[in-house]
């Protein structure tokens, strides 16, 4: 029998939930008819599972990458879901709070370049995890390449020749990419090249569903997660993919989360808050912002970390002639500032429980961020809401859901994307 997860506990005001009682059974059919088959992009619901059997695995390649250069630093070299998530899930877990032990690249402009060799010192200091679903992504290989040849540059001035250069920098290398070789450029070089490791970006994981996926965990492991913190976080998200799936309402907070947007944009309210209370956060905001622009594909939901941004938000969200709906996630406190957070917490409960609809995630910390197990369930809470808030809207109003949900495709970005293909990007020069 399922029980609600305990690290997550959630409240809800100005809903009346009995008003999709009836139809639950169907949101949840919609869902999972279509979850982990090919195809349907969905595969993120049982990943926790599946990542479970590769534990050991991904803790002795760490090692042995880690080994083979005798270096400190990782530096994710990544765009959007690449790079997002896995701010999200150190910053939650409590890892690398001094940033000494992973870094990130994903930009394409000097001033960017010059500030991340500035924090990376010798290109040799650092060993570099190149995350892209096909291997080709602009951004990703114009940095990759970038230091690839600084590498290969740096060891032949200690007198190496070119192949021997080219092989101590392959050493410094790791690929997140596709597992077939004949979709993924990446994967054909970390061949040809003989990198370390097989890292996969799992088939049908969308990115910003990709917390769980192998970039994610292995740069946790680097960071200094243990071992069994790893295996109760994942088990967490599975448990909470299995109540994201139950046709009790009362269990299926992610069901209740997609309700409580449908029925705002139902009700004619376009404009929607969801702020995080808390510096774990601040990489969350980057994520769900992600998750929001790409899945809901709205524009007009604030995500945001709190108190700082309650200063220059708290006067058009408390304006009578604004009409939004809200959510809060924020900490159990049970450190030394538990009574001035609680009362910050119970002000703005109030407030936005009296403003408009509104509801209210705690979720258990640790002294450094979140627990483990309230890490996993937050984050597979998330991507469940947001899928559910398409098939709640759909269904209610009668409109036919496509064949693999709007949600979890992201076509419109190929308009831009269209006129970056057939460059070639090599340093010095992106044509």
């Amino acid at each position: 029998m399922l029980t609600k997860n305990s690290s997550v506990k959630t409240s809800f005001s100005g809903v009346d939930f009995s008003k999709y009682s009836s139809k639950v059974s169907e949101f949840v059919r919609e869902f999972s008819s279509r979850a982990n088959k090919p195809g349907y992009f969905l595969n993120w619901v049982n990943l926790p599972t599946e990542q479970l059997k590769r534990v050991d695995e991904l803790y002795s390649m760490v090692e042995s990458f880690r080994n083979q250069t005798g270096v400190s630093k990782l530096s994710v070299m990544g765009i959007g879901g690449s790079k997002h998530t896995v701010e999200h899930m150190l910053s939650i877990n409590g890892l690398n709070i001094k940033g000494d032990s992973v870094d990130f690249y994903s930009d394409v402009d000097s001033t960017s370049w010059n500030r991340f060799m500035a924090r990376l010192g010798d290109v040799k200091s650092s060993n570099y995890m190149i995350a892209s679903k096909s291997g080709s992504t602009f951004e990703t290989k114009d940095g990759f390449l970038r230091i690839q040849n600084m590498l290969i540059e740096s060891y032949k001035s200690q007198g190496q020749s070119s192949e021997e250069a080219e092989k101590s920098a392959a050493r410094h290398f790791i690929a997140v990419t596709d597992g077939n070789s004949e979709k993924s450029e990446l994967r054909r070089t970390s061949i040809a090249q003989n990198w370390i490791g097989d890292l996969f970006i799992h088939d049908d994981v969308g990115g910003r569903f990709s917390a769980f996926d192998d970039h994610a965990l292995f740069t946790l492991i680097w960071a200094g997660m243990k071992k069994e913190d790893m295996i109760s976080m994942l088990k967490s998200a599975q448990e909470m993919s299995s109540q994201s799936l139950s046709d009790d309402l009362e269990i299926n907070d992610a069901l209740k989360e997609g309700i409580f947007w449908a029925d705002a944009k139902l009700n004619g309210i376009d404009a929607s808050v969801h702020q995080y209370m808390g510096s774990m956060f601040e990489n969350t905001v980057y994520w769900h912002a992600q998750m929001q622009n790409e899945s809901v594909k709205d524009t007009l939901k604030q995500v945001a970390k709190v108190p700082d941004a309650m200063h220059h938000s708290a006067e058009a969200h408390f304006n009578p002639d604004n009409k939004l709906v809200f959510a809060l996630t924020v900490p159990v406190d049970n450190g030394v500032c538990r009574e001035n957070a609680q009362s910050y917490i119970e002000a703005l409960t109030k407030s936005y429980t009296i403003t408009g609809a509104f509801f209210k995630e705690e979720v258990a910390t640790s002294s450094l961020g979140l627990t483990p197990e309230a890490a996993g369930a937050m984050t597979m809470l998330r991507a469940y809401a947001t899928v559910y808030q398409e098939i709640v809207t759909a269904i209610v109003t009668g409109k036919a859901l496509p064949e693999v949900l709007d949600s979890v495709l992201q076509p419109h970005v190929e308009f831009y994307k269209k006129n970056l293909k057939g460059g070639v990007v090599v340093p010095g020069r992106i044509s």
